[in-house]
């Protein structure tokens, strides 16, 4: 098992930036990739950005492109969200993710899941 948990949420102002961490325990070693999504409410969950853990590859959502970065730290087992020129629309409950399979990292049959951190964005 592998368990995540989400940290660094927070409100800021538009134009802001935010940094995400998702730390990961257990049984780690075997992790192939690991991805973000989010949810707004009344909105259902989209995906953002996705690493696959061993090797440069990232994906991210198009309405992300460009000002957020994906990033991992193997020794840590800790991936990152890098948030910048956030906008009101970024507002959502954020979700780390983590799979041991070869799924799709941009589709959501991740096998592990983190509880949340909010984000919102004032305008």
């Amino acid at each position: 098992q592998v368990q995540l948990v989400e940290s660094g949420g927070g409100l800021v102002q538009a134009g802001g930036s935010l940094r995400l961490s998702c730390a990961a325990s257990g049984r780690t070693f075997s992790t192939y990739a690991m991805g973000w999504f989010r949810q707004a409410p009344g909105k259902e969950r989209e995906f953002v950005a996705a690493v696959v853990w061993r090797g440069d590859n990232t994906y991210y959502a198009d309405s992300v492109k460009g000002r957020f970065t994906i990033s991992r730290d193997n020794a840590k087992n800790t991936m990152y969200l890098q948030m910048n020129s956030l906008k009101p629309e970024d507002t959502a409950v954020y979700y780390c993710a983590g799979t041991v399979r070869r799924i799709r990292p941009t589709g959501y049959e991740y096998d592990y899941w983190g509880q949340g951190t909010q984000v919102t964005v004032s305008s």
